[in-house]
């Protein structure tokens, strides 16, 4: 069988092009999103077509760009089909998993997917370290200012209770503790207790 899938990002887009296309193709069932990015995570028709197809099938989409919604998902996508028995057609581009030129084509985007995610990672490794050096301070801010910090240890040192301080500080007890021994720069044992 010869599934068709269609999809617009926004409600005003018409699919009739794609469907045409898609029937022109010899499409005999068409499963289609509209209104849905290509960004978002899930897509009803696309989830529904991905379920009736079976070995033997093949689904076929105007361009490509209409299927995944990165290079990567793309691949991985068109690489589950092939997995399953299912070839791949996109009537715009050059690809036809039921084809050897198509497989090598399918093989090629793999590669870029993978050079695509090496880039990224190499991206931020070198963001990481770059901010690393200005100083920048990276992850979640610290619950506790240091002002905090040191009132909470003087409160402490008077005999309050480290769990009546944290309460006050409206912070957890494990929180304030963490506080303390990263503002100490050691293992400082406050009274357990509270």
């Amino acid at each position: 069988m010869i599934i068709g899938y269609a999809r617009v990002s926004a409600a005003d887009q018409n699919l009739a092009l794609q469907r045409d296309a898609l029937t022109a193709a010899g499409c005999e069932r068409m499963f289609v999103d509209e209104g849905v990015s290509g960004s978002v995570i899930t897509h009803r028709g696309l989830d529904d077509a991905m379920a009736a197809l079976k070995a033997g099938d093949t689904l076929v989409v105007w361009k490509l760009d209409r299927l995944g919604r990165s290079l990567s998902h793309l691949v991985s996508l068109i690489a589950e089909l092939g997995a399953r028995g299912v070839s791949f057609r996109s009537l715009s581009d050059p690809i036809d998993t039921a084809s050897a030129g198509g497989r090598l084509v399918l093989h090629i985007m793999g590669a870029l997917a993978e050079f695509e995610r090496s880039l990224i990672v190499e991206r931020t490794q070198a963001g990481i370290q770059a901010a690393k050096k200005r100083g920048t301070h990276l992850g979640r801010r610290p619950s506790l200012a240091p002002a905090q910090i040191d009132h909470a240890r003087t409160l402490i040192e008077r005999g309050e209770s480290p769990r009546a301080v944290a309460r006050t500080m409206r912070v957890g007890k494990s929180t304030l503790y963490r506080a303390l021994k990263s503002a100490d720069g050691q293992t400082r044992r406050v009274a357990p207790g509270g």
